[in-house]
């Protein structure tokens, strides 16, 4: 399906199809082509929530490490060497997390799934993080689509991106594949960045998902293969790729991503395989059709062993230990070029600063989320003065810790790699509580929204259920119902809060603008909002080699309680 207005077929589909696809759903139509052989065999192999992880750093004896791309160029075209029939696919969030794709806004990420020989993409929230415009230029300048049938222009209702491909595989197959990006993007990516275009979700997604395996199936699909950056955590519902296949019929094979799942075996949901890698290049998913029965398991790249039984052609190839060279080179090149601009060293941590997920940043406060909401604060009092009175800043924008020792500007850029901008607005007391009580409203679980605060001391109750509330408009954001039930503020820049004050504030422009859970700073912004032109990375730099002489020392060694959990 082309670009064309998605909403007009949506709204004849949506009576009809939604219900007879509840009421007949018993997966996809899956066709016998092959007698079961390796020739005959279709191979998937996919990765999802790479963010930038592009160079292999296996570190077996911790447990930990990347595969890297050049490692599944290798294996893509050894399987291919051998008649198989493989697609290589990725369910988005290829970009943004290091610096390596970062500085140029995600164009390496895209030349190098190039080079490696990508078949297609559906994106994920993080490849709008430079805006929808920089993705529509990567996706022009690619060799692979980048497919998504629910993302839709706001003025016309156009598609964006192409919503499929059908693949002609040597073994005969004709595989039909379509994309979807999680409406979560509206909030999880800069909402300004994305402010142009919109997301099907819930009973539209639904259709649009449906549309689609009707499509390629009248067009000859003999296997349907729908590539989702939808995810399976619960904050996602009624988007996720759980919801999809139990409203929607047709679809054989599900490939995932978003929630950062690992699905070692799949997960048969309604008769469709769902297969996602865990996140961060750790595994190479691996998918095999026969033609009858679809078969998920992942490789793992510490460990080198497949999670699974394959078969032993499959298994030859993964157990060597060869690489891409010429994709290696390109991938190293690259980063060589990065490093040079960013290595050098200008300060140091006499302590361990925690970004870590869960428990940390997500969960928690942390002294790297105190290290990082004081140089916020510091630097908002520099660009407009000490009117503002306090900092917050979202956890899940802490993208990993600084290890004690010296300290680079690629560290830096490694904590916050988004590029957002330090900005001063102006909200009331009401809207600070509404916010603090929507960004934590899964705690203690973990939540990217998560408040690392300076000048702000607050209290949280778990023990108070949170009560969703009315949603907004063109969002996926839900007010809390009763905003003071779990969360106190006890005070804001060393006075009492109030609740009818107005403070000036300090945050990032991605949550200023409304992203995570932070709409209730929406209106602050627009109405008063003064974006510094400081990147938050600068921010930190600034602080401490202006405030704290180039060292991070014992004051930051453990957090300073601004934050209580009960």
């Amino acid at each position: 399906m082309k670009k064309t207005d998605i909403r007009k077929i949506i709204a004849v589909l949506l009576a009809g199809v939604l219900l007879l696809a509840a009421a007949c759903n018993t997966g996809g139509s899956r066709q016998q082509t092959g007698s079961g052989s390796f020739e005959d065999m279709l191979i998937i192999l996919h990765t999802n929530d790479v963010h930038g992880n592009a160079l292999e750093d296996l570190e077996p004896e911790e447990g930990s490490g990347t595969i890297g791309y050049a490692k599944i160029a290798k294996i893509k075209s050894e399987l291919e060497a051998l008649g198989a029939s493989v697609l290589l696919l990725d369910a988005g969030d290829a970009s943004q997390g290091t610096s390596l794709v970062n500085l140029d806004y995600g164009k390496s990420a895209f030349d190098i799934m190039d080079a490696v020989g990508y078949d297609a993409i559906s994106p994920g929230n993080h490849e709008f993080d430079w805006g929808s415009d920089n993705l529509q230029q990567l996706a022009e300048g690619a060799s692979f689509p980048v497919l998504s049938a629910n993302i839709v222009r706001r003025t016309g209702g156009d598609l964006v991106f192409d919503a499929n491909k059908i693949f002609e595989m040597p073994n005969g197959m004709q595989v039909g594949v379509f994309g979807l990006t999680t409406p979560e993007t509206l909030t999880k990516a800069h909402p300004d960045k994305v402010r142009d275009i919109d997301f099907l979700m819930g009973e539209e997604l639904y259709a649009a998902a449906q549309a689609q395996v009707d499509e390629l199936k009248g067009a000859g699909a003999t296997v349907i293969v729908c590539l989702s950056h939808l995810g399976m955590d619960g904050e996602s519902e009624p988007n996720r790729s759980i919801d999809l296949v139990g409203k929607v019929t047709g679809i054989d094979i599900l490939i995932d991503g978003h929630s950062h799942t690992l699905l070692e075996s799949g997960q048969e949901e309604n008769g469709v395989l769902i297969a996602s890698t865990g996140s961060l290049f750790k595994n190479i998913g691996i998918v095999t059709y026969d033609g009858t029965k679809a078969s998920a398991t992942v490789y793992n790249g510490v460990d080198a062993k497949i999670a699974g039984t394959v078969d032993e052609k499959i298994a030859g190839v993964f157990a060597s230990t060869e690489v891409d060279v010429a994709v290696g080179k390109i991938v190293s090149d690259i980063n060589d070029t990065v490093m040079e601009q960013l290595s050098a060293v200008f300060a140091t941590t006499d302590v361990d600063l925690d970004g870590e997920r869960d428990p940390g940043v997500r969960t928690q406060e942390t002294n790297l989320g105190d290290f990082a909401a004081d140089a916020i604060l510091w630097a908002a009092k520099q660009a407009v003065g000490d009117q503002v009175v306090a900092a917050v800043t979202n956890g899940g924008g802490i993208r990993t810790s600084i290890p004690a020792g010296p300290i680079s500007m690629n560290d830096m850029k490694t904590v916050f790699p988004f590029g957002n901008q330090v900005t001063v607005l102006t909200i009331t007391g009401a809207e600070l509580l509404e916010a603090l009580e929507a960004a934590t409203c899964t705690t203690p679980e973990a939540i990217g929204a998560f408040p690392q605060v300076a000048g702000i001391e607050f209290t949280i109750d778990t023990s108070v259920e949170y009560a969703e509330g009315e949603e907004y408009p063109e969002s996926t954001y839900f007010k809390p119902a009763n905003p003071g039930s779990r969360v106190t503020i006890a005070t804001v820049g060393g006075k009492p809060f109030d609740l009818n004050a107005e403070y000036v504030i300090a945050s990032n422009d991605f949550t200023a603008a409304g992203g995570d859970t932070y709409y209730a700073f929406r209106y602050g912004y627009t109405q008063t909002g003064y974006m510094t032109g400081l990147s938050l990375e600068d921010a930190l730099v600034n602080y401490t080699l202006r405030v704290l002489g180039g060292v991070i020392g014992q004051d930051y060694a453990s957090p300073a309680g601004r934050i209580t959990i009960k």
